[in-house]
């Protein structure tokens, strides 16, 4: 099973990259976040051309988040948990989880937390504690995959200049602390299992060739829980989506999973 999580800063101006993605890896999953989309503009129409159907939560024009999955097995809108009970911030759009083959497949996009100082990082805090609250329950119901941009930058060596950002978001103990107790609830982060080491970065600011110097930070993760830890087959990001026409400032991360007995299910595009 092939999955992908993609923070696409916009579907609908992004829309022709998800396109492209989709054809190139042909994923059975795709978790999105920031799709920036009214519920009347979600581009349900675009993605079943593309042979997708989308459980969406979607709050126009700053959040939003969506579950895609191939028609052959398409996710049903009844079945979702769409928003995250205790979020501080149930006016945006950042949570949504479905059930697809057994396991619980989960979109969430983080508050930024604009900056210690700000009421937003307390907002962000208090997202992280419901967030871990939420896992904590769904990790006795089944197998869960959680991707998305966390806001989190777990460790000095997911920042390309830790000194640059040190006393703000992203970095803080407060937060770091807390995706370590989420992880110790049974779940682990996909990349650091098969890459323990070296730079990883799924974010470049658009800003002063930001990319182009290795100017990033690893801020998008897969969160797996630990009963499928041994079905996990690889684990990477394709830096190609953040170059070319009107890239997003995120790059797509992918997820393979073997089957259960061993044997890698993953769809070859």
């Amino acid at each position: 099973m092939r999955v992908v999580t993609w923070n696409v800063n916009s579907l609908r101006a992004r829309m022709p990259r998800v396109d492209e993605l989709l054809a190139e890896h042909a994923p059975d999953v795709v978790l999105l976040q920031e799709t920036k989309a009214a519920p009347e503009q979600f581009p349900h129409l675009e993605l079943a051309a593309a042979g997708y159907t989308a459980v969406d939560h979607s709050g126009g024009r700053w959040a939003g988040v969506a579950v895609l999955a191939r028609s052959d097995a398409p996710v049903e809108a009844a079945d979702a948990v769409v928003g995250l009970a205790g979020s501080p911030v149930q006016d945006q759009a950042r949570w949504v989880e479905v059930v697809l083959d057994g396991i619980r497949f989960i979109s969430v996009y983080v508050v930024n937390g604009r900056h210690p100082d700000d009421p937003a990082f307390a907002h962000k805090l208090d997202f992280l504690d419901a967030m871990a609250a939420r896992l904590a329950e769904v990790r006795q119901l089944g197998p869960v995959v959680l991707g998305g941009d966390v806001n989190i930058a777990p460790a000095d060596v997911d920042v390309w200049d830790p000194a640059a950002f040190a006393g703000g978001t992203h970095v803080s103990p407060q937060e770091r602390s807390r995706l370590a107790a989420m992880l110790d609830l049974g779940y682990v982060d996909a990349v650091r299992h098969l890459q323990p080491e070296g730079q990883a970065f799924t974010w470049w600011d658009y800003r002063a060739g930001a990319f182009h110097r290795g100017r990033g930070l690893r801020i998008d993760l897969f969160l797996v829980s630990d009963d499928l830890v041994g079905r996990i087959a690889s684990a990477g990001i394709d830096r190609d989506f953040r170059k070319g026409a009107k890239p997003s400032d995120h790059a797509p991360l992918l997820l393979e999973l073997a089957e259960a007995d061993g044997r890698d299910d993953s769809t070859d595009p």
